[in-house]
């Protein structure tokens, strides 16, 4: 049986006490923001709470607000099976200032938090191998920070003549302001096939 979130909310609100900045519910889930230096220690005691017990990580992200000093989100998804209840948390961090690994504590959090350095940037304190994880060695930019450019800066092709990858600057054959961008979906001056079966008022 499921437990209600203002329940748990309170009960996490509880475990936590002052390093929880906050406890919320919304959309019928529970999200807490934590120091981002107490991080390690509120996962352990999320995890260790028999009243709570969250033992699974699901996953570990980053969300990008570059409008703001401190930059990125850090967001933790917990599982408690034995409670059928979920919780993230959320810390906040700059391009700079790094969060403290919860690999100690978590293990499967390793690859997660290699996924969120990789495309956001993010650093993270005693991870046993930070380094990237989905990019190509020598990436340029983080790619899901709002900043990268839609193009990126280089293109990868095979070379037949030289029998390997190689990097060049991105080109654009076309200019973005004379694509056409008309569609179905914008509305077309022409009948497509099929359309002339739709009854029109």
């Amino acid at each position: 049986m499921s437990e209600a979130p203002n329940e748990l909310a309170l009960a996490v609100a509880g475990t936590l006490g002052a390093d929880a900045v906050s406890v919320n519910v919304a959309y019928g889930e529970v999200t807490a923001v934590v120091a981002r230096d107490r991080i390690v220690d509120v996962v352990t005691r999320l995890r260790d709470a028999p009243e709570l017990a969250f033992i699974s990580i699901i996953d570990v992200c980053g969300v990008d607000y570059p409008e703001r000093p401190e930059r990125f989100d850090v967001v933790y998804h917990l599982l408690s099976p034995s409670r059928n209840a979920r919780l993230r948390l959320k810390v906040t961090t700059g391009e700079e200032t790094p969060v403290p690994s919860i690999s100690g504590v978590f293990p499967g959090a390793q690859w997660f938090e290699r996924e969120a350095y990789d495309l956001f940037g993010i650093l993270f304190t005693g991870h046993p191998e930070l380094r990237r994880l989905l990019t190509d060695y020598g990436f340029d930019g983080h790619p899901l920070r709002k900043d990268f450019p839609m193009t990126g800066y280089v293109e990868v092709r095979y070379d037949d003549i030289q029998k390997r990858v190689v990097y060049e600057p991105v080109r654009l054959n076309q200019e973005f302001r004379n694509f056409d961008f008309l569609s179905p979906w914008e509305g077309t001056t022409y009948v497509l096939p099929g359309d002339e079966k739709v009854k029109t008022n």
